[in-house]
C-alpha cells in the first residue's frame, strides 16, 4: 500500500490564502478597537458615594482628617443615635466636553447596576453645564432646608415658613412685576406654603391667563397680576424661587459637591433620630432615597436603580423608596436587600418603627404591593 504525503520542500497552495486571512481578522481588530476607544454620545450612570445622615461628611467607609458630622443641630438637647440611615448619590461618568468611549457604554449595558443615558438627555443643549451645576447645588441646598422643616413639623415645632422670589430673569413674565425678595403668599386667594403648593396653584392657573398673586414687599402686602407661561408641560411664572423658614433652633447639614433634591428624606430621618431618644430604626442598618418638602410628602427621584446597588454594596438591609418610583424598582431589587414604598415621612417613620421592633413587617407597603 502507498502513502503519499505532501512534500515540506513544495509550498501548499492555501497558505496564501490562510495568511490573508489572519491579515484581515487582524485588520478587523484593530479597526474594532479604534472604534471601541472612540467617544460615544451617551452618559453613564453608576451607583456613587454612600453617605450616613447620622455620622459624619465622608463616603460609608471612608476617613479623612476633615470628618465632621455631616447633620449638627444647636440649641436644643441631641441624643445618641446607633446604625445608619444612608442617603444614596449617582455618579456619571461623562459630559459633553469629555464623552466616555463605546468600550464603557459597551460594558454598562451589561451592568444591572449601570444605566447608559443619551448624552443630550442628561445635557440639553440648550443649558450650560455651569447653568445645570448651579441649578442642582440650589436644589441640594433647598432640599436641606425643606428636610429640616420636614422634620421639626413631624416633631411639634413651631416657625414661620414662607415662599421667596430668589431672581427674576430678564425676558420672564414676572419681569417688572416680581423681584427678588419678594415673599409670594398666595395664588389666585389660595395661601401657598410651599414651592409645591405654588407650582400646583399655577399649573391650576394655567398659561395665558392672569394669575393674581397675593406677596409681601419690604414687610408690605400687596397684589400683583402675572401671566403665566409654560415650560414643556409646566406652567410657570417665570421667577425662582426658594423656602424660606425661621426655625426655633439652627440645624446645619454640611455635605459638599453633592447635588440635587433626591436626599430630603434621609436628611429628615437623620434630623429627627437626633432630636429623639433611642435609635428610630434599632441601630441597624437602613437606606432610601426621596425628595421632601414641609409637610412631609416623599417625591420621586432618578438614577432609583443605581441607588439600589449603592445601597445593597454599602452594607445595608432595608431601602425606603419613594411609591412614585416602584415602577422603576420592580425586577431591580439586589439580592440581599428589602424595599419599602412611602409616600410620605410618616409612611417611612412606621417603616422605621417596624425595622426597629421586628413587628408588622410584612405589612409595610412594597413596591410589588402598593
Amino acid at each position: 500500500m502507498a502513502l503519499f504525503v505532501d512534500d515540506p520542500s513544495e509550498p501548499r497552495r492555501d497558505r496564501p490564502i490562510a495568511r490573508a486571512g489572519w491579515i484581515v481578522l487582524l485588520v478587523a481588530l484593530v479597526i474594532a478597537l479604534i472604534l471601541a476607544m472612540m467617544p460615544a454620545p451617551y452618559v453613564i450612570d453608576k451607583p456613587g458615594p454612600v453617605f450616613n445622615t447620622l455620622g459624619s461628611t465622608d463616603a460609608v467607609g471612608q476617613h479623612t482628617k476633615d470628618d465632621v458630622p455631616l447633620i449638627s443641630i444647636t440649641g436644643e438637647p441631641v441624643y445618641p443615635t446607633k446604625g445608619s440611615l444612608d442617603l444614596l448619590t449617582v455618579s456619571q461618568v461623562g459630559n459633553p466636553s469629555q464623552r466616555p468611549n463605546w468600550l464603557g457604554v459597551i460594558e454598562a449595558w451589561f451592568d444591572k447596576s449601570a444605566a447608559v443615558i443619551p448624552i443630550d438627555k442628561a445635557f440639553p443643549p440648550e443649558v450650560t453645564q455651569k447653568e445645570v451645576a448651579a441649578e442642582s447645588e440650589a436644589a441640594m441646598v433647598n432640599s436641606q432646608q425643606d428636610a429640616i422643616a420636614a422634620a421639626l413639623t413631624h416633631l411639634g415645632y413651631d416657625f414661620l415658613i414662607s415662599v421667596s422670589v430668589v431672581s427674576v430673569p430678564d425676558d420672564s413674565p414676572s419681569a417688572g412685576i416680581l423681584k427678588a425678595g419678594d415673599g409670594v403668599e398666595t395664588v389666585n386667594g389660595t395661601a401657598v406654603h410651599s414651592i409645591t403648593e405654588l407650582r400646583d396653584a399655577l399649573q391650576k392657573n394655567g398659561a395665558g391667563k392672569p394669575a393674581t398673586l397675593g406677596i409681601t414687599r419690604d414687610g408690605a402686602a400687596r397684589t400683583v397680576t402675572v401671566t403665566p407661561t409654560t415650560i414643556g408641560d409646566t406652567v410657570v411664572a417665570g421667577i425662582n424661587v426658594k423656602m424660606e423658614y425661621r426655625f426655633p433652633f439652627d440645624v446645619e447639614i454640611q455635605l459638599d459637591k453633592v447635588g440635587g433634591p433626591s436626599a430630603g428624606m434621609m436628611f429628615a430621618l437623620g434630623i429627627i433620630d437626633k432630636l429623639t431618644p433611642g435609635a428610630l430604626q434599632g441601630g441597624q442598618d437602613v437606606a432610601g432615597t426621596g425628595t421632601i418638602d414641609p409637610s412631609g410628602t416623599v417625591g420621586p427621584i432618578g438614577g432609583i436603580q443605581q441607588k439600589l446597588y449603592g445601597a445593597q454594596r454599602a452594607g445595608a438591609r432595608w431601602f425606603l423608596a419613594p411609591q412614585a418610583n416602584c415602577s422603576e424598582v420592580r425586577g431591580h431589587v439586589p439580592d440581599g436587600l428589602t424595599v419599602f414604598a412611602v409616600k410620605t415621612l410618616d409612611d417611612a417613620m412606621k417603616a422605621l418603627d417596624a425595622i426597629r421592633t421586628g413587628s408588622g413587617l410584612s405589612s409595610l407597603p412594597t413596591c410589588s404591593t402598593s
